[in-house]
């Protein structure tokens, strides 16, 4: 069934943005016994189970550890940047492997943050122009410095950037974050920027230009930043710049679940908690995935993105084969990510070759 309009929005328009920071949560639907499900009609039935599909996969936000360091870090670094604009202000870097939410985590904060300015403020600046927070951008893999500053102002809706050069669209972007007071400035998948190419190291200097002008604390959200050499302080020649953004760059790194000790174990534990409260299956119960905790950290390494995939599947295929609850043998039928499946195969002694035999 073709998803209405009203559903369809991209985070890197301001539109899109407004709507996920003004959309209330989403209503939960009302868990039915087999007695009801078995009540209804086929065509309820399958309205039911659009709107248990649809829950699943958008249940919403879980406080893990990871997010609620990340998120107060962020605050210590948003709140402390109150220079004059004549000063320069420091950077957040959410720097993690994927699959662990660093995204999420960026996009959470800013969506806070964003809130929090408009009850404070009106929706219209004192000169009469739109609010707008935070502006949120993600690069792609042939990022060039044109194609970053077409992408802000693309975000604001600015209607010149087809026509106009790089420098014309960089100072239009500055207009933009001027008029509309933005604070917050979110840029998603920095590990895009090739430094070995010159175009990648003309969108990294180019950051360093709009870090000075932008009265903005931006947020880079990128896999690997370290090892592509970002933070390589002491670097001379065409790099230097790297070195110096490498002072004014807070890297905020995201872990993935552990079980090396009791704490690790008991925030792996209060995670299947939180998630199996939001399951609507007709014959799920209270710790019936918490039973499981071994086994789906074993499928999914303690990824939370391996993990969110598992259960959201696992609901999926619950559903449609009428099994109305998450067991070990229905989720092993569900495939993941090709990262969390080769760990799966590199499991050791006869866990790891049933775990073999159900992924083949």
């Amino acid at each position: 069934m073709k998803a209405p309009a009203s559903a369809l929005f991209s985070l890197s328009r301001k539109e899109g943005w407004r709507r996920f920071v003004d959309t209330p949560p989403r209503p939960r639907p009302d868990t039915l016994t087999r007695t009801q499900l078995n009540a209804l009609g086929w065509d309820a039935t399958d309205d039911y189970n659009d709107r248990r599909h649809d829950w699943h996969a958008n249940f919403g936000i879980v406080q893990t550890p990871q997010l609620a360091s990340i998120h107060e870090e962020l605050e210590q670094i948003v709140h402390s940047n109150r220079q004059d604009s004549d000063r320069i202000r420091s950077a957040a870097v959410i720097d993690a492997l994927p699959g662990l939410g660093k995204t999420t985590i960026a996009n959470l904060f800013g969506r806070d943050f964003d809130r929090t300015q408009m009850r404070r403020h009106s929706p219209v600046t004192d000169q009469g122009h739109e609010r707008v927070p935070v502006f949120r951008v993600g690069l792609t893999s042939n990022t060039t410095l044109r194609t970053l500053n077409r992408m802000i102002c693309e975000f604001y809706g600015h209607p010149a950037t087809d026509r106009a050069n790089a420098a014309a669209l960089a100072s239009h972007a500055l207009d933009c974050v001027l008029s509309c007071e933005t604070r917050v400035g979110i840029i998603d998948d920095i590990h895009f920027i090739d430094l070995a190419r010159r175009d990648g190291l003309a969108v990294s200097n180019h950051l360093k230009w709009l870090a000075n002008e932008l009265p903005v604390t931006f947020i880079y959200v990128v896999v690997g930043l370290a090892e592509r050499r970002f933070f390589a302080d002491g670097l001379t020649g065409k790099n230097t710049v790297l070195a110096q953004t490498a002072r004014r760059w807070t890297r905020l790194d995201v872990e993935p679940f552990h079980q090396e000790d009791a704490a690790g174990r008991r925030h792996w534990r209060s995670l299947i908690k939180s998630t199996e409260r939001q399951v609507v299956l007709a014959d799920h119960h209270p710790g019936m995935l918490v039973e499981l905790a071994d086994y789906l950290f074993e499928r999914t390494t303690g990824h939370i993105g391996s993990y969110f995939t598992l259960l959201v599947r696992g609901c999926y295929r619950a559903i449609r084969t009428g099994t109305e609850a998450l067991t070990r043998d229905l989720l092993d039928q569900v495939r993941l990510d090709e990262a969390s499946e080769q760990a799966r195969r590199r499991l050791p002694g006869p866990r790891g070759r049933q775990v073999r035999g159900a992924a083949s």
